[in-house]
């Protein structure tokens, strides 16, 4: 992901266009779920959970799991409505990080969406 010059807050869709989750650039890359609730974070393009566990990745400003299917976005990437967001929940305090995973080589891109909702998947993360 390019170098980010100021603190901003990226959402993140859905396949259905609604703002499940948001990447806050100026809390270490942290990835919480719209009620505030921190689940991830980035490690250069690679997503971690805060209990260790390899996610998938951030590309091109697109999550894709471990077989290479997309399960959310961000606005203006991908040509699909999104929603009007809600009121996000308060940022709840960050974890202690686990000790990752190693990352597992990147699928080639899968073209379709994954069966796993966004929030389900970023979920899978939670210490």
């Amino acid at each position: 992901m390019p170098s980010i010059g100021h603190a901003l807050q990226l959402s993140l869709y859905d396949i259905r266009g609604y703002a499940v989750a948001y990447l806050d650039t100026d809390q270490q890359m942290t990835v919480y779920l719209w009620d505030g609730q921190p689940v991830a974070y980035v490690d250069g393009q690679s997503l971690y959970g805060f209990n260790g566990r390899h996610l998938g990745w951030l590309k091109n400003r697109v999550v894709v799991d471990h077989d290479g299917y997309a399960v959310g976005f961000t606005e203006s990437v991908i040509r699909r409505r999104t929603r009007v967001e809600r009121i996000k929940g308060l940022q709840q305090l960050t974890p202690l990080k686990a000790l990752p995973q190693l990352e597992p080589m990147e699928p080639l891109q899968a073209g379709g969406w994954s069966d796993v909702p966004l929030d389900v998947f970023l979920s899978m993360g939670r210490n």
